[in-house]
């Protein structure tokens, strides 16, 4: 007679515990945005700005940078983990507006006349 073999023991692997290992590894280089972080992590984009949303309001992690939108404000922050203080975002004044509104209805207006 033969003795029954024994199942192998599987490892068990935490797949959340090792997308936020990997969403901290890519903070400590405070060089993603949350877009960037989801795509390298595999994790929800919802699911990464709660994370760092809790990291930041209890204090282990901070807003390193801004980085631009499609409109050329500072929208997207750039998290990075340990202490420090919060990057200030570039805010421009209601004149700096108008200006660059007013630039832009110039150039659409000399381009349509170069296109005529």
């Amino acid at each position: 007679m033969t003795e029954p073999t024994q199942p192998r023991k599987k490892r068990m692997i935490k797949v959340g515990a090792i997308t936020y290992a990997q969403l901290i590894l890519r903070m400590l280089e405070g060089t993603y945005n949350c877009k960037e972080l989801a795509e390298l992590t595999g994790l929800h984009y919802v699911t990464v700005l709660q994370y760092t949303r809790e990291l930041r309001r209890a204090g282990a992690a901070h807003i390193s940078s801004w980085d631009k939108d499609s409109r050329g404000m500072d929208t997207i922050k750039v998290y990075k983990i340990g202490h420090g203080k919060d990057a200030k975002r570039d805010v421009m004044t209601r004149d700096e507006i108008a200006a660059r509104y007013r630039a832009k209805k110039r150039n659409l207006e000399v381009m349509r006349m170069m296109a005529a």
